[in-house]
């Protein structure tokens, strides 16, 4: 144990994580919840085995709380947690234990069993983000898709995953109930997505479902709240292989990025160097691509250009 901890480390106080409002689901305050043990557990001087230890739980379940991922299973868990890193104040315990209770359910268990839980787990802190920064090079973010074209994305993996009919059915729903946070009519998330060129120009299915699908980018980017921009392919300057997103989620809560990985998974970090790194890769990949204002021009002409030949 770390001996230069603070001389009364019972009565340090939650810092911004911890203000999490009345209306912000279980999602957040399990990020705030695990926030907050996070930091204390770095001001305790401890490893996740160190804080473990003993105490009926492993240190990848921790890991999994600190990030926000999964509830801790018991409340004697967070009691047993505090103990060890010598949190004493009763109101501050108060708190947490009231974080913790709020924090237990889970959202989207009706897809539960249709994807990957880090898939769950994103769609969990993608409904709580105040602004969504994402790229995507070779598919059409999932956020911008229409119902037919995410239903023949997920088709045409159907004999490579051996997937079912009904993992396909509960797949794009959830895609389609993921992408309501941008047409809500009370505070809409704010995104700005940057597409590849190749990204539109791939026919998925059908001339008329890249039609169907340019129409619908071109309807959701005169949102106030939603920007497109498009990386054309001969534009020379910055650009980046694979596919990513930067999730804000306020001031109360860590900034995180999302990447994919090739198993139908999603990895997730809020580390500030990791989040700070991808932002700068969006600033760079936003500098090369066309204005926002030409967006609906070029998709005008792709519709006119696109066919099943």
């Amino acid at each position: 144990m770390n001996t230069q901890r603070q001389t009364q480390p019972g009565l340090r106080r939650p810092r911004k994580a911890m203000r999490v409002g009345a209306r912000i689901g279980p999602t957040a305050r399990r990020i705030a919840l695990g926030t907050e043990l996070r930091r204390m557990r770095s001001e305790a001087g401890m490893t996740l085995e160190q804080a473990v230890k003993g105490l009926g739980f492993s240190e990848s379940h921790l890991q999994r709380v600190e990030t926000g991922s999964i509830a801790l299973k018991q409340a004697s868990h967070l009691r047993s947690l505090l103990k060890r890193y010598d949190v004493t104040d009763e109101d501050h315990i108060a708190a947490l234990a009231q974080l913790h209770r709020e924090s237990a359910s889970q959202e989207w268990t009706s897809f539960a069993s249709a994807v990957h839980p880090t898939v769950r787990t994103h769609a969990n802190v993608e409904s709580v983000a105040r602004a969504i920064k994402a790229w995507h090079p070779t598919l059409v973010l999932g956020l911008l898709q229409t119902k037919r074209y995410a239903t023949t994305i997920f088709e045409m993996e159907k004999l490579h995953d051996e997937t079912t009919s009904e993992y396909i059915d509960q797949s794009v729903r959830l895609r389609m109930k993921r992408k309501e946070l941008l047409t809500r009519g009370e505070d809409p998330v704010h995104l700005w997505a940057i597409l590849g060129e190749a990204a539109l120009r791939h026919v998925v299915g059908s001339a008329d479902v890249m039609r169907e699908q340019y129409a619908e980018i071109a309807a959701l980017s005169e949102r106030e709240n939603v920007t497109v921009q498009i990386l054309r392919t001969h534009e020379v300057g910055y650009r980046f292989g694979t596919n990513f997103t930067l999730l804000d989620l306020g001031e109360a809560l860590p900034s995180t990025v999302q990447t994919d990985v090739p198993w139908g998974s999603v990895c997730m970090s809020d580390k500030t160097r990791e989040v700070g790194r991808f932002s700068r890769k969006f600033g760079s990949l936003s500098a090369t691509a066309m204005s926002p204002e030409k967006t609906v021009g070029f998709l005008q002409q792709l519709s006119r250009e696109v066919s099943d030949a």
